[in-house]
């Protein structure tokens, strides 16, 4: 495609004669998604999907700092019922109460935070408990 049109050429014939070029050689059989279905073109328009594909892609999140922490709160608290030592737990809920801390101190942009520290004594003594019956 790195041809000129040539003048006294149609813009039509000449565009024409690359892509018949173009489809002898080959080159359209090895572009990406070749022979996939199209996306669902039944969803309305966004001017930002390549935006939202690339951030899905890499594993991004464009969450307020709010829920952010919140999200964080969730996977710690999983994380605890899950640790494998008590000390892991303590490190893990004293990980998170230092940002929910400094949080509460200077709250966040976004929605209301609706968090509170975790009882982290409450929390080992659970633990306890369930690893005594396991």
């Amino acid at each position: 495609m790195t041809e000129r049109k040539p003048p006294g050429v149609s813009f039509e014939s000449f565009v024409d004669k690359q892509i018949r070029e173009a489809t002898e050689r080959g080159e359209f059989s090895r572009l990406e998604g070749f022979g996939k279905p199209l996306d669902d073109d039944a969803a309305p328009y966004d001017e930002l999907w390549w935006v939202r594909r690339k951030m899905h892609r890499e594993g991004l999140s464009a969450l307020p700092p709010s829920l952010a922490l919140r999200k964080d709160a969730e996977d710690a608290a999983r994380a605890a019922r899950e640790a494998v030592s008590e000390a892991q737990l303590r490190r893990v809920l004293g990980d998170i109460n230092t940002k929910i801390a400094e949080a509460l101190a200077r709250p966040p942009a976004g929605p209301p935070l609706n968090l509170t520290l975790f009882d982290v004594e409450a929390e080992a003594a659970r633990w306890r408990r369930a690893h005594l019956r396991g």
